[in-house]
């Protein structure tokens, strides 16, 4: 049968499973609860299918719901291309997320306001890309950046990913740490080692999910699920008083008392790319992608090491690595 579906009950259908949670669905969309449960009830019954298991307490997609997710979010998508087309260029402020103020995402930020001072590039400090791309994917949030391979493949079928950096993976030790003299650590000698890599986060998922593939088999674990930490004096706060050594990337916050360690034999990298949501036409988004190209080129961010590295074949693929 042939269907007509409004663009409004396919964000509302959006929203509700992204959210898993009517109240916050309502308010992400700026409507009312009761109407916005009036348009996922009409959703289902032009699809002929339930899309969400529901109780008092408890929102689930259903199976059907869950296939349908992806194609609704590419229809939205091409709304958003046919908007963009119509109206032209928008000049509405782009909000970016960029992880902190030390990271790859906050010096693309910093060069593409430097070429294009007349554009409003909005910074947002998140955790991490899971938590980061769901907002983009919905439209709460316009850029982000990190590890794509990392993420839900019904979420990704929602993005477009630009490769910008291959960060070389550290160690954050203590000072009195006995790896902290060395001036690079071989990976084999953090058996036997326990480090935090932000398990317990659901925003940095595929932060953890990295760290978990690189323990795998070389007797590193991973120190046990804490809740998510907010900010640079938090962070530094409670690494320090509970103790941990920390997986880490070259680019990372200074935490006094403690060491940055490059990791080596083999050099174990963070794949960084730059993350928007398809279909999203600013000239924001233009400054940002020439900007990542400019410094993946000046400062080879793309090279690989000339001595042994490691990265999962997904993200190898992700970054665009020959022979992947």
């Amino acid at each position: 049968m042939p269907y007509d579906i409004e663009p409004r009950l396919l964000r509302a259908f959006v929203a509700v499973a992204e959210e898993l949670h009517f109240t916050r669905a309502a308010a992400r969309l700026y409507v009312a609860q009761q109407a916005l449960s009036r348009d996922i009830g009409r959703a289902e019954r032009l699809l002929g299918t339930r899309l969400f298991l529901r109780t008092t307490r408890h929102v689930a997609l259903t199976a059907d719901g869950e296939r349908l997710l992806p194609h609704a979010r590419r229809i939205l998508a091409a709304y958003e291309r046919l908007a963009a087309a119509c109206a032209g260029e928008p000049d509405r402020p782009l909000t970016v997320d960029v992880g902190g103020t030390m990271t790859t995402g906050h010096l693309v930020l910093a060069r593409a306001r430097a070429a294009a001072p007349e554009l409003e590039l909005v910074s947002r400090h998140g955790s991490g890309l899971t938590g980061a791309a769901t907002a983009v994917a919905g439209g709460r949030l316009d850029v982000a950046f990190g590890r794509v391979a990392g993420l839900p493949a019904a979420l990704r079928t929602g993005l477009g990913h630009l490769p910008v950096r291959l960060e070389r993976m550290a160690v954050l030790l203590h000072e009195d740490h006995p790896l902290a003299a060395r001036a690079s650590v071989p990976l084999d000698a953090l058996r036997g080692e326990t480090l935090y890599a932000a398990a317990g986060n659901p925003a940095t998922a595929e932060w953890t999910d990295l760290a978990e593939r690189l323990f795998a088999g070389r007797g590193i674990a991973l120190a046990e699920p804490f809740p998510e930490i907010e900010g640079k004096e938090e962070f530094v706060r409670v690494v320090r008083r509970r103790g941990w050594s920390v997986l880490a990337s070259e680019q990372f916050i200074e935490v006094p008392g403690m060491v940055l360690r490059p990791i080596a034999e083999p050099v174990p990298l963070s794949p960084v790319s730059l993350v928007w949501r398809a279909g999203l036409r600013h000239p924001g988004l233009d400054a940002l992608r020439r900007a990542a190209r400019e410094l993946s080129t000046a400062r080879a961010w793309l090279a690989l090491p000339s001595t042994p590295w490691w990265l999962p074949a997904a993200d190898a693929e992700a970054m665009g690595i020959p022979g992947s």
